[in-house]
């Protein structure tokens, strides 16, 4: 039996601590300080430095109402962090798609962006040619080493993960159901990010609608992908799927879209919020087949 009002307590003072380190610590300072914080070529470093440890904070924030709460810190099992790896049950699939799949949804989004947008086609792009040399022949290399990178250098992606998938995503199935928590769920995962998308990290800041659809964009990118780390996560009872495949995502694991250079966009294709949909499409129907399949078995499971 679920104590309702325990499991509430526990998310509010979750997800309090978590925004209030975040954007109070993190954040706001170099927002007021800089609002073109991000996005100059200067701060490029200071930024991904500071997004990296900002990551960190769900765990942290994990930790600390474990701690408040006297929930305590169960390394495997129920109500636990979710730190063990299982590879019975063929649950070594999920270690595979969390690899696999990021590089699926990346380049089936690089070929519509291709196909809507043919302008953005350059086959020299330079940052592409210094990497490769002119005859560009190794270019599949790139998504593989993209995905490798990814796997080695998860730490950051676990530490919201392990915040996120591991911790609130749990208590609010508990209260509302695996169909409502996704949804509500990815939408407080995307506003925790409203702070870097008003600065420009996400979506640069000459859109239409700057920042709201910019706010709007990044709350529906995570609501798609979330229910993707969801699903794997509750499928192989381990948080470490989750955090590989957050962290693969980050590096955009893509051989098209190494000759994508979006500055030549032209009209509407030059929005990036408004070509969000098109790029993010093969994510949505990943993230629908995945919310369908683990809530029609989990209904079924429920009626008995």
């Amino acid at each position: 039996m679920i104590d309702r009002k325990t499991e509430s307590e526990r998310l509010i003072i979750f997800l309090v601590i978590t925004f209030a380190i975040t954007w109070g610590l993190f954040f706001f300072p170099y927002i007021y300080a800089d609002n073109t914080w991000g996005v100059s070529q200067n701060s490029a470093g200071d930024v991904d430095s500071l997004v990296s440890l900002a990551m960190l904070i769900p765990t942290l924030g994990m930790l600390l109402t474990r701690y408040i709460t006297k929930e305590g810190f169960a390394v495997t099992g129920k109500d636990s962090m979710m730190l063990g790896v299982y590879f019975k049950d063929r649950k070594w699939r999920y270690l595979l798609l969390a690899i696999l799949l990021p590089y699926l949804y990346t380049e089936l989004g690089s070929v519509i962006r291709l196909l809507t947008a043919p302008e953005v086609y350059d086959p020299n792009k330079e940052s592409l040619i210094e990497i490769l040399g002119p005859d560009k022949t190794n270019v599949w290399i790139i998504p593989i080493a993209l995905i490798i990178s990814g796997v080695f250098t998860s730490f950051a992606a676990f530490g919201e993960e392990e915040g996120w998938r591991g911790y609130m995503m749990p208590k609010m199935i508990n209260l509302w159901g695996f169909r409502k928590a996704v949804l509500i769920g990815g939408f407080v995962w995307g506003m925790w990010h409203w702070p870097l998308t008003y600065v420009g990290h996400n979506f640069g800041t000459d859109y239409i609608g700057y920042p709201y659809t910019g706010f709007l964009a990044m709350s529906l990118m995570c609501i798609m992908l979330g229910t993707i780390l969801t699903y794997i996560t509750l499928k192989s009872g381990s948080i470490w799927p989750a955090a590989i495949m957050h962290a693969v995502s980050n590096v955009s694991p893509s051989i098209l879209i190494c000759f994508i250079d979006s500055e030549k966009a032209v009209g509407w294709h030059a929005q990036s919020v408004l070509t969000f949909p098109l790029n993010t499409l093969p994510m949505l129907v990943f993230a629908v087949f995945f919310f369908f399949r683990y809530a029609r078995k989990s209904e079924a499971v429920a009626k008995g």
